[in-house]
């Protein structure tokens, strides 16, 4: 049996990008297992340690796909880091000059003229800057990972105590 979640289903992905992929499912209960059809205790931890590792690689899966489209919005806000560098980068060496001979030309002193383009670049590159840093804020910790991951530690602890008790009956 195979559950799709609805990114996999859409052929353009998920919002962000995580586009995950069908994950194979663990059944809570299949014909012909229990206590009752016979089998034995090996044969019963056998088939606990299969679902647990399969539940274990379905969390790392959710893992990776979460952090994939965390990672790929911090990739997108880098970008007007990268922006606000190349402003600042090649913005100084042409338009200095231009500018600043421009305004000299107004009848500012030269010194005050390359002053205050300057100040300008500055205040352009601070901009990207901005937004850069309010993109990269939007970053979030996997939540639906950190929720599954207390889940499965709850139900293996519980599963722990369940045979802890049985064990002690016997």
């Amino acid at each position: 049996m195979r559950y799709v979640n609805s990114a996999a289903k859409n052929p353009n992905g998920s919002r962000d990008g995580a586009g995950w992929s069908a994950v194979t499912s663990i059944p809570l209960s299949e014909e012909g297992t229990g206590p009752d059809n016979g089998q034995s205790v090996g044969a019963l931890v056998r088939d606990a340690t299969t679902h647990l590792s399969t539940l274990v690689r379905s969390e790392m899966e959710l893992a990776k796909a979460e952090l994939a489209g965390e990672v790929k919005k911090g990739v997108k806000g880098s970008v007007y880091f990268i922006l606000a560098l190349s402003v600042l980068g090649f913005s100084m060496f042409f338009l200095f000059f231009t500018l600043a001979e421009g305004l000299a030309q107004l009848g500012l002193w030269r010194w005050a003229s390359f002053g205050i383009v300057f100040l300008f670049m500055l205040l352009v590159a601070g901009l990207f800057a901005l937004l850069g840093y309010r993109r990269v804020r939007k970053i979030r910790a996997p939540k639906r990972t950190i929720e599954s991951l207390k889940d499965t530690a709850q139900l293996t602890r519980r599963n722990g105590e369940d045979k802890a008790v049985e064990k002690t009956s016997a």
